[in-house]
């Protein structure tokens, strides 16, 4: 699941490298424009690092403010959905989910890792093996395994 944040990073790390490869293919002595490059790459790095913790940089305290656009990304209740037409328990009745129960089922998406929700997703929703997994994310089996332990091991920590 990405949101805007994401897509603009992705436009951020195509345009650095650009910048990048400019600067690589400068004659030597223009100082002026290289300078000029520098200062460009180091402003879209400091955008991107600032769009990826969703905080200023240089400030090094306030971990609880960590990927703060994702985390307001789960909580807007449309991005999960009612689930009333999709499930039935055993008695046929319709079973939804209360708004209190899509807040703390955001609440634990946000302590996720992108690969910890594709992972678990994957397992645990779509019920494709590890293998399957690390098949098409191109990870080893291990490591699937290891995302989808961590992130069961946030969901007891939030539990509990």
């Amino acid at each position: 699941m990405k949101n805007w944040a994401d897509e603009l990073l992705v436009e951020y790390k195509e345009g650095r490298k650009v910048l990048h490869q400019k600067r690589a293919n400068l004659h030597e002595g223009n100082f002026e424009e290289e300078t000029q490059l520098n200062s460009m790459i180091e402003s879209m790095t400091y955008a991107m690092d600032w769009m990826e913790t969703g905080r200023n940089p240089d400030a090094y305290r306030g971990i609880d403010k960590r990927a703060i656009y994702q985390r307001q990304f789960f909580e807007s209740i449309d991005v999960i959905p009612d689930i009333t037409d999709e499930l039935y328990d055993i008695d046929s009745k319709q079973l939804f989910m209360t708004t209190e129960e899509k807040k703390a089922l955001a609440k634990i998406f946000a302590t996720w890792s992108h690969k910890e929700r594709v992972c678990y997703i994957a397992h645990e929703v779509e019920k494709k093996s590890f293998q399957k997994i690390a098949d098409e994310l191109k990870v080893s089996k291990g490591t699937v395994q290891t995302h989808i332990n961590r992130a069961r091991n946030k969901v007891k920590e939030l539990v509990s």
